[in-house]
């Protein structure tokens, strides 16, 4: 990676955005980062900007501008607030822009940054499950370069033949289990969040670790498979692997399956992502087979994690379907950290959403935002039935 590429990261204090900047502080001769954005952590934001030298730091919540201000006096970062300033950020026109804000208040500066043609890497699962074909006809018309970072998207994109999709035969996401894997329905009634957001191999966030311990998560994914990659949804498949060694696996016509293998770290994949179409060191430990000792390998039971066929068939119905699974999914999933529901209602919520929403098929970002808008007022009246 030759020329000094310029960075925004949408998103910079979560999980990902810091994964992110781990990488661009030990590269700093390689980036120039026009924008870092957070939604309300001053603090993180602020130490952030300074660290990689960051041109501008946004907050999203405008009450904080204060108090940004002040963190970063004499740092020369500019600073601003508020959804227009978030969103002038992703226009900036940076070479390469994280796109990690989390949950659907990610789908607008997911859509702005992708019009300005440049290469945005993709972390916000939400704005493929909600407007996929949206999000990629904005990426055709602008010639925008969409880089998934989900480990496991990630990994099909290094096996995928591009030039010659018509070869694979099937796409395989592997999922770790997460933290109930073994558990029975009976002990999965009684798990509490802080049980579910410890999850046995990733460091994540909370919601998408409660994601991966009912395996909506995958069940996403799923989603965004089919939209990132030319199969029919019939040509995605699901296995458990709980080492998460193994990230996903192309199978092509003639019997051979290519995988991406390497150690459980974020960086792996943003790294990827930040140095495509080369690769750049990373600190991550280095993989060790021997060590390892062995790879297993099992089929999902939809019984004990039935998001998994919730998802799928919200793939197969398409229109706002996909979008009302996310919206639903997010309002179950926050009432669960707040210990309003059980963790198995989660998904019973989500199904419940599915059956009694049925608005027609967003044609527009707009028309994702009131389908989303409609599926969380119909999840929380829902959610009524199964608070305790």
């Amino acid at each position: 990676m030759t020329a000094r590429r310029t960075v925004t990261i949408l998103g910079a204090t979560g999980s990902v955005g810091g994964s992110t900047l781990d990488l661009i502080a030990r590269n700093r001769e390689r980036f120039d980062v026009l924008a870092l954005t957070a939604n309300d952590d001053v603090d993180g934001l602020a130490e952030a900007a300074r660290r990689v030298g960051a041109r501008r730091a946004v907050i999203a919540n405008a009450a904080r501008l204060g108090p940004l201000r002040e963190r970063l006096a004499g740092s020369g970062v500019e600073t601003a607030a508020g959804r227009d300033a978030v969103l002038a950020a992703a226009a900036e026109g940076a070479d390469w822009t994280m796109a990690a804000i989390v949950g659907v208040a990610g789908l607008a500066p997911t859509m702005t940054a992708l019009e300005t043609g440049g290469t945005v890497a993709l972390a916000n699962k939400e704005a493929l499950v909600s407007a996929g074909g949206i999000m990629i006809e904005a990426a055709q018309r602008s010639g925008a370069t969409l880089l998934p970072v989900d480990s496991e998207h990630n990994a099909i994109f290094q096996c995928f033949d591009r030039a010659r999709p018509e070869t694979v035969r099937r796409i395989i996401l592997t999922a770790s289990g997460g933290p109930f894997r073994s558990l029975s329905i009976e002990e999965m009634r009684h798990v509490t969040p802080r049980q579910a957001v410890a999850h046995p191999n990733w460091s994540m966030g909370a919601k998408i670790s409660v994601d991966s311990a009912t395996l909506m998560n995958k069940g996403l994914e799923l989603i965004e498979a089919f939209h990132l990659f030319p199969l029919p949804a019939a040509g995605f498949e699901i296995v458990i692997h709980p080492q998460s060694v193994v990230h996903s696996l192309v199978e092509y016509r003639d019997g051979s399956v290519l995988a991406q293998l390497g150690a459980p770290d974020m960086r792996v994949p943003i790294a990827y992502a930040l140095a495509w179409p080369e690769r750049m060191e990373t600190p991550c430990e280095r993989l060790d087979l021997v060590r390892t000792g062995s790879l297993a390998f099992e089929a999902p039971d939809e019984a004990r994690f039935p998001a998994l066929a919730i998802a799928r068939a919200a793939l197969e119905a398409g229109g706002a379907k996909p979008a009302i699974l996310n919206a639903a999914n997010e309002i179950a999933v926050a009432a669960f950290l707040d210990g309003r529901i059980a963790f198995l209602d989660i998904a019973s919520i989500a199904a419940d959403t599915l059956h009694r929403c049925d608005p027609p098929a967003p044609s527009t970002l707009e028309d994702v935002l009131e389908t989303d808008r409609l599926a969380r007022a119909a999840a929380a009246e829902i959610m009524g039935r199964y608070e305790t």
